[in-house]
């Protein structure tokens, strides 16, 4: 295994046929009023770990060019693909446009919601997450095919939102 110092970490700059040759996985990652600078820039390195096809920004969610974002996701806003969309809902609606057979996940707690390790996920798909306080909004969790949520042990009652979607990213992985 490969170990990197911070200095290499963040002077990582993929050439143009680097960058071809990695295959895209038909995922979309939907930020649905993110506030977090930093949970952003970790998103997108996220989003470069798993080779998702795409990140949309919504709503009041930044966008780069930002000192923080680009700090938090050690330039990978270079190089990972993404758009700006009004709101979540549009970007869905945009997506199942040009996307056949869509598959869209909020990952939230709910009701509806079932743990993500019992879900089943198939490609394509698009992960929505929420604003750090008050989550997905109703509106994209009306339209979700799924809405799943990580079980809680403790004390705490949510994760970070960077840290759920790592978590739900990486078990879709598993169906690659």
């Amino acid at each position: 295994m490969i170990k990197l110092g911070a200095a290499e970490l963040r002077t990582t700059i993929p050439s143009k046929e680097d960058l071809k040759k990695i295959k895209k996985n038909p995922i979309y990652i939907i930020l649905d009023n993110v506030m977090d600078t930093y949970n952003v820039g970790a998103i997108f390195r996220l989003a470069d770990a798993v080779a998702a096809e795409k990140v949309i920004l919504c709503g009041a969610t930044e966008t780069p060019p930002s000192s923080r974002i680009k700090k938090a996701s050690i330039n990978t806003t270079e190089w990972v693909s993404w758009e700006y969309s009004s709101t979540a809902v549009e970007a869905i609606n945009n997506l199942q446009l040009i996307v056949n057979n869509l598959r869209v996940i909020a990952i939230e707690q709910s009701e509806k919601s079932v743990p993500y390790d019992k879900a089943e996920y198939k490609f394509p798909i698009a992960l929505v997450v929420g604003h750090e306080t008050e989550g997905v909004s109703k509106e994209v969790l009306r339209i979700a095919d799924r809405i799943v949520e990580i079980p809680m042990f403790g004390v705490n009652k949510s994760l970070n939102v960077m840290v759920s979607l790592g978590i739900v990213l990486y078990k879709i992985m598993e169906y690659k």
